[in-house]
C-alpha cells in the first residue's frame, strides 16, 4: 500500500511541469496532490485532488466530490489524512468513478477529533454545525471554498470542470452527502449514496405531528443556517440512491451520530431497524417527487461490490452524456 502511494504521490509543481511540457492530451499517470489548508481561502483543513491516468486535458468536465470516512476517532490528523489518501487513491466509490471515468476526485481531509467523541464531522451531523472552532466551523463551506479552490488548481494542469459537480459517498460519507446536498442543492451536478443506515434526511418539516430538526427535517433549518430551504433545487438533482438487503450497520442506535432526542424520533417515526428505515425514507422522497433512482441489493451487507460500483459509474456517465447534449 505504501509503495502504491509514493508512485501517485506528485507534488504540485511536478504535475505542473508535466502539464506545461507534455504534447499529449492526457495525463500519462495517476497523480495525487495533498493542497495545504487557507485559511484566506476560507478553508482549515487540507484537501486531497486525485487526477487519474487518462485525464483529458483542455476539456471541461466534471470534478466529483467524496467526503473522506476514517471510521474511527482520532486527535491524530494524520491519522484521517492517510485514510483520505487511500479514500482517494486507491479504496473507494469513488476512486473507481474517477478512474473510470477519467474525471478528477476531491476528497477534504477533515477532522475526527477523539477529545470531542459526540461531534460526528465525518457525518456532518448537528453538533458539527454548532461548531465554533476555527478547525471544524461550518464543514461543508469549507467543502465549497476547496472546491472552488481546486477549480483554480485544475485549470494550471488544463483541465476545466463546469460549475456543478458530482457527489459520491458510502456509510457516514453517504450521510455526509445526504445532508449537504440540501445546504447546497444549486452546487451539485448529479450525487450517487449507499450504505447510509437507512437513515435519509427528510424533505418536511415534521411526520407524525413531530418536529424534525435538522439533521432529520427541514423545521428549523431557516433558524439554524440563516435561508431557506431551497426545496425545488433539491428535487431537481438526479440521485441514486442504494443499499445492501443485508445491511444492518445502524448509527442511528449511537451517541455518536444522534442525540437521544433525534434517536427517538427516528425509531417512533421513521423506523426502529436500518432497512425499516430505508423502505420509508424511499416513501417520503418518491411522494416529495424527488429526483432519485433507488436500488437494494440481495446479499449485501454493509459494503460495495463490482456491481454497484459500476452501476454507479454508469449513472454518472449517463449525467455526463446528457450535459454534452
Amino acid at each position: 500500500m505504501r509503495n502504491i502511494i509514493k508512485t501517485l504521490f506528485l507534488s504540485f509543481t511536478c504535475i505542473f511541469s508535466f502539464a506545461q511540457n507534455s504534447k499529449t492530451e492526457i495525463f500519462k499517470k495517476d497523480s495525487l496532490i495533498v493542497i495545504e489548508k487557507n485559511q484566506a481561502k476560507g478553508f482549515f483543513n487540507d484537501y486531497i485532488l486525485f487526477i487519474p491516468k487518462g485525464a483529458q486535458l483542455n476539456k471541461k468536465t466534471f470534478l466529483l466530490v467524496e467526503p473522506n470516512n476514517t471510521g474511527k476517532l482520532s486527535d491524530d490528523i494524520e491519522v484521517h489524512k492517510q485514510h483520505a489518501i487511500d479514500l482517494a487513491s486507491v479504496s473507494s466509490v469513488g476512486n473507481n468513478i474517477s478512474t473510470e471515468l477519467k474525471i478528477p476526485l476531491l476528497v477534504p481531509i477533515f477532522p475526527r477529533p477523539e477529545s470531542k467523541p459526540l461531534t460526528y464531522t465525518h457525518a456532518l451531523d448537528r453538533d458539527v454545525m454548532l461548531e465554533t472552532s476555527t478547525e471544524l466551523l461550518r464543514l461543508d463551506l469549507q467543502l465549497l471554498a476547496m472546491i472552488n479552490d481546486s477549480k483554480n488548481v485544475l485549470k494550471t494542469v488544463h483541465i476545466e470542470v463546469e460549475e456543478k459537480f458530482f457527489m459520491s459517498g458510502f456509510s457516514a460519507s453517504a450521510t455526509f452527502t445526504n445532508r449537504f446536498s440540501f445546504l447546497h442543492p444549486d452546487t451539485i451536478q448529479a450525487m450517487a449514496i449507499g450504505g447510509f443506515n437507512g437513515e435519509l434526511m427528510l424533505p418536511q418539516n415534521e411526520i407524525n405531528s413531530c418536529k424534525l430538526d435538522y439533521p432529520i427535517g427541514t423545521n428549523d433549518f431557516e433558524q439554524l443556517f440563516k435561508e431557506k430551504f431551497n426545496f425545488e433545487s433539491y428535487k431537481s438533482i438526479p440521485q441514486f440512491i442504494y443499499m445492501g438487503q443485508l445491511d444492518e450497520n445502524d448509527a442511528v442506535q449511537f451517541d455518536d451520530a444522534y442525540s437521544k432526542k433525534e434517536r427517538n424520533s427516528i425509531n417512533d417515526n421513521i423506523g426502529r431497524t436500518v432497512q425499516k428505515r430505508y423502505l420509508e425514507c424511499q416513501k417520503h422522497y418518491l411522494n416529495a417527487k424527488i429526483n432519485a433512482t433507488f436500488k437494494t441489493y440481495e446479499k449485501v451487507g454493509h459494503w460495495t461490490t463490482s456491481e454497484m460500483n459500476l452501476e454507479v459509474i454508469h449513472f454518472f456517465l449517463d449525467q455526463m452524456k446528457m450535459n454534452e447534449k
